[in-house]
């Protein structure tokens, strides 16, 4: 395995080193989407791909999903510690979907990852994760909001070899086509993913020979400081002292009434910062845990998004973020505790950290948005005999900043993801979406509104009944404004609206059953609001309702706009 003592490398070299690394990972992001089977990975965009040294230390990725900047270390790290180095080969690659043993955030983020050798040596690894539609468990899309264990996630791989010195294993593939309703669907994107990490093992490779081994590994260490020291010099500007924040989510999916507490308290000393989250709720009965290496690329994100969103993400952010997790806590869960909804809670911990640091960076302080989701149909083609899985990732509205309003109808903070097009999800599957709008007065009042949330509306035109599962949230407990802001609205699935049958959905629910003919209504959350309301520009008011964001009611009540 190759290591390398910092040496002196010219600027300009090193720029261009570090760039090439990030233009490695951009290409290879773009194939990755450009070859996927599924709507999640080729539409919605649900993956990243990185670069690692042999060790597991991030040396670049293209931030598609920031928490994976998390994950890839913890996925090599799992390698690592399951394969001899002996036993790491070139032409290899390895997958593993294990929140505990792998890193992966949960069983259908599939992670691959391909030893990178040069003249017989291992200098690195390139890796992605992309979601899957399906890999078993209680619900079609494996992610039922009820789960009370992973085993009721689908099927679980540590890291094990997929392709060993380039022949594809088809015993592994085997099993993972017998644990998932839609096998081809899910092979498809995983062959998509090691022919990804072959490109960026070839242009690895290349960068190698143009620039010289020693002068290429040399130069991750020189990276890494350079992220490490910017940093801290900006750390070392903000005042000194300790502040704390809690958010809530709605509930765990499974104790319906009680809501999830993630709390944070930082110290900021010099230029050094901890988190401390140990005052966050113990692991619970269901899927909202969160594995730590994700709550640190929480942590990660949040520095990057309130010191310079340039920053480069690599191991130089690891050194500065300490953190500190009670044992068995939903931040810290202890196996087999349920992790498919985990990303709810990563959104919540990203807003509780951006409003615990806000004093620190008043001018970059932001409210709470509308919060993520997803929402997964399961049913059978009957004239194919074949099985389907509808998965969508659903924005809302994000939440409004000093200086601005929220972002409307958008994924936000750590999702970065798409939302299906209309034209895609009606052509693949038996549904017709009868309504996309934002959604009049669902932005939080304040000096400035937040983020309008959004509503689509579907009918089911299949022959047989389907499977409806949800991990969403903000169904129940609003995200907070800050300095007098008020709240957004609250989000809702409506089954059969306005008809003798109507009922409503939970937030996080697993298998309930839809029927052809079923109309059913998502409404996504508004962001919060920022400032008094008293104190918004009647001009922007007028402007708001002109546009429709706003009711008349809602321009006189709320904001006092007179005729």
């Amino acid at each position: 395995m190759a290591t390398a003592a910092r040496t002196s490398i010219d600027p300009v070299t090193l720029q261009v080193i570090a760039t090439s690394l990030s233009g490695i990972v951009r290409e290879v992001t773009n194939s990755l989407f450009r070859t996927g089977f599924s709507t999640i990975v080729r539409e919605s965009q649900d993956g990243s791909c990185g670069l690692t040294d042999a060790e597991g230390r991030l040396i670049g990725q293209h931030v598609v999903l920031p928490l994976h900047c998390g994950a890839f270390p913890a996925i090599v790290q799992g390698i690592r510690r399951a394969y001899p180095l002996a036993e790491i080969e070139e032409g290899d690659a390895y997958i593993t979907n294990h929140p505990y043993l792998g890193g992966s955030p949960h069983s259908v983020d599939m992670g691959v990852a391909t030893p990178v050798f040069y003249q017989g040596e291992l200098v690195g690894f390139a890796c992605n994760i992309a979601h899957k539609s399906d890999l078993g468990g209680l619900v079609p899309g494996s992610g039922s909001g009820k789960a009370r264990e992973i085993y009721h996630e689908g099927i679980h791989l540590p890291p094990i070899k997929y392709v060993s010195r380039g022949r594809l294993i088809r015993e592994v593939e085997e099993i993972i086509r017998a644990n998932s309703r839609t096998p081809d669907v899910v092979i498809g994107d995983m062959r998509g993913q090691v022919g990804t990490n072959r490109i960026a093992e070839q242009r690895f490779q290349r960068l190698l020979d143009k620039y010289g081994k020693d002068t290429v590994l040399s130069s991750f260490e020189l990276i890494f400081d350079k992220t490490e020291q910017r940093v801290r010099q900006a750390l070392a500007r903000w005042p000194d002292g300790v502040q704390e924040a809690e958010g809530f989510l709605d509930n765990d999916g499974v104790d319906l009434e009680r809501p999830v507490r993630v709390h944070v308290r930082v110290t900021k000393t010099g230029d050094r910062i901890h988190f401390d989250f140990s005052g966050s709720d113990p692991q619970t009965k269901g899927p909202v845990n969160i594995r730590p290496p994700l709550v640190r690329a929480c942590c990660y994100y949040a520095l990057v998004a309130l010191i310079d969103p340039t920053l480069p993400t690599n191991e130089g952010l690891q050194r500065v973020a300490e953190t500190t997790f009670a044992e068995s806590s939903v931040l810290n869960p202890t196996l087999p505790a349920p992790c498919n909804s985990y990303f709810q809670t990563a959104s919540a911990v990203v807003e509780t950290l951006l409003t615990a640091l806000a004093p620190f960076v008043p001018e970059k302080a932001i409210a709470w948005g509308g919060g993520t989701g997803a929402w997964i149909v399961g049913g059978r083609n009957r004239h194919t005999g074949q099985n389907y899985v509808q998965y969508e990732l659903m924005g809302a509205g994000a939440g409004a900043r000093r200086h601005k309003d929220g972002v409307s109808g958008t994924d936000q903070h750590l999702g970065n993801c798409r939302t299906a097009p209309i034209e895609i999800i009606e052509s693949e599957f038996p549904v017709r979406i009868r309504r996309f709008d934002l959604l009049p007065d669902s932005g939080g009042p304040g000096e400035h509104r937040g983020g309008l949330g959004m509503v689509r509306e579907y009918l089911l035109l299949g022959d047989e009944p389907v499977r409806s599962s949800m991990r969403c949230d903000r169904y129940r407990v609003r995200g907070p404004g800050l300095d007098g802001g008020q709240p957004g609205s609250l989000g809702a699935a409506i089954v059969n609206p306005g008809q003798p049958d109507e009922r409503h959905l939970e937030a996080r629910h697993g298998d309930e059953m839809l029927n052809p003919g079923d109309v059913v209504l998502l409404l996504r959350g508004g962001g919060a609001g920022f400032g008094p309301v008293e104190r918004r520009d009647p001009r922007r008011v007028r402007d708001d309702l002109e546009n429709g964001y706003i009711s008349v009611a809602a321009a006189r009540t709320v904001y006092g706009l007179e005729d």
